[in-house]
């Protein structure tokens, strides 16, 4: 059961690449285009949240997110997780959360089980 007076907090990590998509451009008959872009192959990773609290709309949404160069791990999730703690400061929250494998290791559990202020969810 939900609890209604804590915030609902949906959380998620996804990637994005520096690299630039180009698909198609134009060019006179016969003439290859041929398209330069300074960048290298860098990733960069974003975690967010998005939270609404359960008992009173009125105080309407919140987003917070994270950007760090390369991917989330966790102990880049747990950084996230502090932040987010500090967000809502003291506020009970229940974190929604999907099946990345860093959400699940060793260090994750331990983690949450030191946190008074946060419930679990899938």
């Amino acid at each position: 059961m939900v609890n209604t007076r804590a915030w609902i907090v949906f959380l998620d990590e996804f990637g994005v690449s520096l690299l630039p998509q180009v698909r198609r451009t134009y060019a006179p008959r016969g003439r290859t285009p041929l398209l330069r872009h300074r960048l290298n192959w860098k990733r960069a990773s974003m975690a967010a949240a998005l939270g609404y609290h359960a008992a009173d709309p009125e105080r309407g949404p919140r987003l917070c997110f994270h950007l760090k160069p390369g991917s989330h791990d966790t102990t880049g999730l747990i950084e996230v997780l502090e932040q987010m703690k500090a967000f809502y400061r003291g506020e009970r929250v229940v974190l929604v959360r999907d099946g990345l494998s860093a959400h699940w290791s060793r260090a994750m559990r331990a983690w949450f089980a030191e946190q008074d202020w946060l419930t679990l969810e899938r």
